[in-house]
C-alpha cells in the first residue's frame, strides 16, 4: 500500500533530497543540482517564503521511499495574473501509476485548503528554478540549469489528468559561416544609428557593481509577458549574484546601453559545468571542485542563462547585436556550441532570433494544467 506523508523531520528533508539521486544514479544524462542549494528549500529565511508558501511530500511503500513531490503556492504570480493556482515541482517517482496518483492527490488536496482552482507544472518558485518536464530529448545530457527526468513521467502525469499548457524548445547554435559577416555589418550600423555602446567593466565584481540594478531592471521588463514569471525580489537578486558570481567570467557577460547609459539589451552566458556534476549527486567535494574549476575555466560548451532586449527597443533589431557578440564568442573561445535551455515555442521573437545561427533543436519540455 502507498501511504504519502508531509515533510516534517530532518530526517525526511534528507530522504527528500536523496530519493532522486538515488533513482537516476545510473542514469549517465542527470545532472544533479548543488546539494547545498536544495537544502536551502527547508530553511524558514529561504528567499522565495517572502512572496510563497510550499508544501513537500514522501511517497513510502513498506518502509521505502517510491516516490515526492512539492507544491508551490506562489502569490506573487497569482497576483500579477489574476490567478488562482498551485504549482507542482520535484516530482519524482518510480514508474507506477498509484504512486503518482497518490502524490498528485496530495499536492491537489493542499491547493484546494488554501483556495485555489488550478495546478499547473513542473514549475518552480521563478524561472530561475528548474521548469518543465522533459518530453522530448531524452538521450541528451541536461544542462545544470535545466532538470532531467525519464521518458514514463508523462505518461503518469496525464494519466492523473493534467494537459498540455504550454511547450518550451531546448536548442544547440553555433555560428553560422554564411551569415557572420552580414550579422556583423548589421550590428555595426545599429550601433552608430542608434548611439549604443556595451558597457565597459575591468572585471566581473566590477561589471556586477556597475550594472547589477539595470540589469534586474531589463529582465523585469523583457520576461514581464513570459509564462510563470515573476519580477525580481531583493533576495532573488542576491541568490542570483552569489550562486553564479564565481562561474560568470566576463567574456561571457555583456549589457548594451544607450547615449544615456540606459540598458537596451543584455546576455548572460554560463560556462556549461553539466559534465563536471554526473555523478556526483552535487556534493562539492575535492574532486568535484577540481572537475568545475577546469569546467569554468576552459569550457567546451557554454549555457545561455538570460537574454534580454528592452520592449521599446524589441523593433529596432538590436537583438542583432547580442548574436553578433555572441558569435565572436564561440568563435574566440573555440566553443563547440551554446545551449539556449528553455524557450517558449510561442516565443517567435527569440525562434526566429536563432535561425541567424546553425540550430538544432534537441529538447522539449512541457508544463501541464488541470483544474482541480
Amino acid at each position: 500500500m502507498i501511504t504519502v506523508r508531509e515533510v516534517s523531520s530532518k530526517r525526511d528533508q534528507k530522504e527528500f533530497l536523496d530519493f532522486p539521486l538515488r533513482l537516476y544514479k545510473n542514469e549517465p544524462n542527470f545532472v544533479p543540482p548543488l546539494y547545498g542549494d536544495e537544502k536551502k528549500i527547508f530553511r524558514e529565511d529561504y528567499i522565495y517564503y517572502d512572496t510563497s508558501e510550499a508544501v513537500y511530500y514522501i511517497a513510502e511503500e513498506n518502509g521505502e521511499t517510491v516516490g515526492r513531490i512539492s507544491g508551490i503556492l506562489q502569490k506573487a504570480s497569482n497576483e500579477k495574473r489574476g490567478e488562482k493556482r498551485i504549482r507542482f515541482t520535484r516530482f519524482d517517482a518510480v514508474n507506477r501509476q498509484e504512486v503518482a496518483d497518490a502524490l498528485f492527490a496530495a499536492v491537489e488536496d493542499w491547493g484546494r485548503a488554501k483556495g485555489m482552482t488550478e495546478i499547473c507544472g513542473p514549475l518552480g518558485f521563478s524561472d530561475l528554478e528548474r521548469e518543465g518536464l522533459l518530453v522530448e530529448g531524452f538521450e541528451y545530457l541536461a544542462t545544470f540549469e535545466e532538470q532531467y527526468n525519464y521518458a514514463y513521467y508523462g505518461k503518469l502525469i496525464e494519466n492523473c489528468g493534467y494537459a498540455k499548457e504550454v511547450d518550451w524548445t531546448e536548442s544547440r547554435i553555433k555560428p553560422d559561416p554564411a551569415s557572420i559577416e552580414q550579422m556583423d555589418r548589421v550590428a555595426e550600423k545599429l550601433m552608430e544609428r542608434y548611439k549604443l555602446h556595451f558597457g565597459p567593466a575591468k572585471n566581473v565584481n566590477d561589471f556586477i557593481n556597475k550594472y547589477a540594478d539595470k540589469f534586474f531592471e531589463l529582465i523585469d521588463k523583457s520576461y514581464a509577458k513570459l509564462y510563470g514569471t515573476v519580477d525580481f525580489t531583493d533576495g532573488m537578486k542576491k541568490m542570483l549574484i552569489d550562486n553564479f558570481k564565481l562561474i560568470i567570467k566576463l567574456d561571457y557577460v555583456g549589457i548594451l546601453l544607450d547615449e544615456n547609459e540606459a540598458p537596451v539589451a543584455m546576455g548572460l552566458c554560463f560556462p556549461s559545468i553539466a559534465e563536471a556534476l554526473v555523478g556526483t549527486g552535487g556534493h562539492l567535494t575535492p574532486l568535484t571542485l577540481i572537475r568545475l574549476l577546469k569546467a569554468i575555466n576552459h569550457p567546451k560548451i557554454i549555457d545561455l542563462g538570460l537574454i534580454g532586449v528592452d520592449p521599446s527597443w524589441a523593433n529596432r533589431g538590436v537583438s542583432v547585436v547580442i548574436c553578433a557578440m555572441l558569435n565572436h564568442m564561440m568563435l574566440d573561445k573555440k566553443l563547440e556550441y551554446a545551449e539556449t535551455n528553455l524557450n517558449l515555442e510561442d516565443n517567435y521573437a527569440i525562434n526566429n532570433q536563432w535561425k541567424r545561427f546553425d540550430r538544432f533543436i534537441h529538447k522539449r519540455r512541457r508544463s501541464y494544467l488541470k483544474q482541480l
